[in-house]
């Protein structure tokens, strides 16, 4: 402020001093009534403060016109070295294998804040002073983050999504308690698709903050079935006709192999687990098909698949059963 003034008070001073020296021109040379030669005098004081705010001017002008220059190319330099930085930014990310939709963004937030520097920059080459420009930034940013708190929570936990993968496009996953397959990943929310064929929207806070089930990354998963027999069947023989039925299903997998075992004696059966693995987007079909091919083949070699009974037995004296048979 204090360089602008001085500025202004020099442009002013040069300004009276070339209408001074214009009048005392004029009065020297006798275009003015009532003057004579004897005006040469004056003329020479105001030609000498004329030359003397001339001279103060000019290096004003000068000292102001080199920072003008400075900032333009500062400006103009800055300004490739953040499309620069920003291409450089983009370019590792794509190396790094970091989701697409991620890329463009980080470009941008780069390139931006780059420009914000290079501004600033250019500012202070001017004269400016940057510290309250910057403090009011500062302050702009920290109310904009109070109020978008929520949102700003979600946009960095889409980053971290998109950075770390914990899913991708197409899993089967288990997020803040509902399940479905991935249908997008967003910055600010996941968009899933129930297998009944609903679209739910999770915002990105609530699928970091939890746990994530992914029934899909690994590739395969395990079948837990339990089949009863009854008390009075052939252990032997019932585990025979369970292996045999898993035998026969090619979609189960061959490593690790399944297992067949005695779990525990139920209330009304004998209870055997059966655990075999398939591939990961098979999981239901067999389940199904399984299920039903077990039970048949049971029956068919004669196996009961019992069902919960319980067995009443009335204790009566002999004067009761005495009378109940009269009746």
């Amino acid at each position: 402020m204090i360089s602008e003034r001085r500025t202004f008070c020099s442009l002013t001073q040069g300004v009276l001093a070339l209408v001074l020296l214009g009048s005392g021109a004029a009065w020297a040379a006798g275009d003015v009534p009532g003057t004579s030669a004897g005006g040469g005098m004056a003329t020479d004081t105001l030609t000498s403060m004329a030359q003397q705010v001339w001279t103060r001017l000019s290096g004003d002008l000068a000292e102001y016109g080199l920072r003008v220059v400075g900032a333009l190319l500062i400006l103009v330099i800055g300004r490739r070295v953040a499309k620069m930085l920003s291409a450089l930014a983009g370019r590792g990310l794509l190396k790094a294998r970091v989701d697409e939709t991620l890329v463009p963004f980080v470009e941008n937030l780069v390139y931006m804040a780059g420009l914000v520097f290079v501004v600033i920059a250019a500012l202070a080459a001017v004269g400016v002073q940057t510290a309250s420009f910057i403090a009011v930034l500062g302050a702009a940013g920290l109310a904009v983050g109070l109020a978008l708190q929520g949102s700003l929570a979600n946009f960095a936990s889409g980053v971290l999504i998109l950075i770390f993968k914990p899913f991708r496009l197409g899993d089967f996953v288990e997020i803040s308690g509902v399940k479905g397959k991935v249908q997008a990943i967003h910055v600010f929310n996941t968009v899933l698709n129930s297998p009944d064929n609903i679209r739910i929207i999770i915002p990105n806070g609530q699928v970091t903050g939890g746990n994530i089930l992914n029934y899909t990354a690994n590739g395969t998963r395990r079948l837990d079935l339990v089949i009863s027999v009854s008390y009075k069947d052939d252990l032997g023989q019932a585990r025979r006709v369970i292996e045999s039925v898993l035998a026969a299903e090619s979609r189960i997998l061959p490593d690790p192999a399944p297992t067949v075992a005695v779990s525990e004696m139920a209330a009304s059966s004998i209870d055997f687990v059966v655990r075999p693995w398939v591939k990961a987007d098979e999981y239901w079909p067999v389940r199904f098909d399984l299920t039903e091919k077990l039970k048949v083949t049971l029956e068919e070699h004669g196996l009961t698949i019992p069902f919960q009974q319980h067995e009443i037995t009335i204790k009566t004296d002999a004067a009761a059963a005495a009378l109940l048979k009269s009746a």
